[in-house]
């Protein structure tokens, strides 16, 4: 075993160990201390970097009495799609998980512009009307209609928009307090009529199919959603 060199008792360190194993100053306080990123050279071959100046900002001597309104930047013109499942087609059998319809088997027949399913029950089978309806809260099923004869093609995000009230008549609803029954409006009638006489046939055509989609989805104990097939 070799003996190691005497140190000098005259040079003190300045990270002297207060207990084995621990030091006085840190790591990155030591680094500090011995500064020897003074003496390293910077940048490719030597050359230091450049500092980066901060831009200074000049003031306005003039300020306007009122608070300038600014526009807020809306998200509205940048959104996209969603993405279909790819269980989800035209024609494809959908059970509803939420809302005034939940449990009722509807029809899908087109994706809308805002990203949202339309679906009809049909109305005359089902009492389901042309509605819209998020994709998270459907169950696709893999009975499928052929939808390609039906024509919905003037249905869309604008179709399903509620008509304002004006002020004049909030302030009469207000002061009768009496509540006026919602009207549905005559085109939304008419294209319900034209739809479900488009699948009428087209149901009527699958043996047994009118009954299922009459019949209510429901869960009775020890059945579990996530182990059956649909």
């Amino acid at each position: 075993h070799k003996m190691g060199k005497k140190r000098n008792p005259r040079i003190v360190s300045r990270n002297e160990q207060l207990v084995p194993g621990i030091t006085r100053l840190s790591r990155s306080a030591s680094a500090r201390a011995k500064a020897k990123y003074l003496h390293t050279k910077k940048g490719a071959k030597g050359k230091q970097t450049p500092k980066k100046v901060a831009a200074v900002t000049i003031r306005e001597k003039f300020y306007p009495a009122d608070d300038a309104r600014r526009a807020i930047p809306s998200r509205k013109s940048h959104q996209k799609i969603v993405k279909l499942r790819k269980s989800i087609t035209p024609g494809t059998v959908l059970i509803l998980l939420a809302g005034r319809f939940r449990g009722k088997r509807v029809v899908f027949l087109k994706q809308l512009t805002s990203g949202l399913l339309l679906i009809n029950g049909p109305f005359a089978i089902n009492g389901v009307p042309l509605r819209r309806v998020n994709q998270a809260y459907v169950i696709a099923t893999q009975t499928k209609v052929d939808v390609t004869k039906v024509d919905v093609a003037a249905i869309n995000d604008e179709f399903f928009k509620k008509e304002e009230t004006k002020k004049e008549e909030k302030k009469e609803i207000i002061e009768t307090s009496e509540k006026k029954k919602n009207v549905l409006a005559t085109s939304r009638k008419n294209a319900q009529e034209k739809v479900d006489a488009a699948m009428a046939p087209l149901v009527a055509a699958v043996p047994q199919l009118k009954q299922y989609l009459n019949a209510k989805f429901t869960l009775t104990k020890g059945q579990y959603p996530h182990a059956m097939s649909f």
